[in-house]
């Protein structure tokens, strides 16, 4: 007999490539989180997804729409968390950012931090 898993819900920001990894200082804001954390002695409860899966799901369908007609559908990273007031404060700090959340495990997102993301083949050196 299989034991259902509970339902979780995420919430997440979600941006374009380029303003999430590049043009904001998000690398900054998680590793002052990190250390936050850890001065606390509180488990990371978000994770940086590339290319997320669970933009695909029947869930965010609405936002799936809006990823399409601002063309970053498929270039797009999120910031995942079980903390909503995180995710929130993170929305009010960076401003250009979509906000959503999703319930996982489902029939449609097995996994919550699945990515599409493709690492390019090297080519081989001659």
């Amino acid at each position: 007999m299989n034991i259902p898993k509970s339902l979780t819900t995420y919430y997440f920001i979600v941006a374009s490539n380029e303003f999430l990894l590049v043009t904001e200082p998000v690398e900054e804001i998680l590793r002052e989180r990190v250390q936050h954390y850890r001065r606390v002695k509180k488990n990371i409860d978000f994770w940086l997804v590339q290319s997320p899966k669970f933009l695909e799901s029947v869930q965010l369908i609405d936002l799936q729409t809006k990823l399409t007609q601002a063309r970053i559908a498929n270039q797009c990273s999120a910031i995942v968390s079980v903390d909503k007031t995180f995710i929130t404060w993170l929305k009010l700090r960076l401003n250009n950012v979509a906000i959503g959340s999703f319930s996982a495990p489902t029939g449609d997102i097995k996994s919550p931090l699945a990515s599409n993301f493709k690492v390019n083949e090297i080519p081989k050196q001659k």
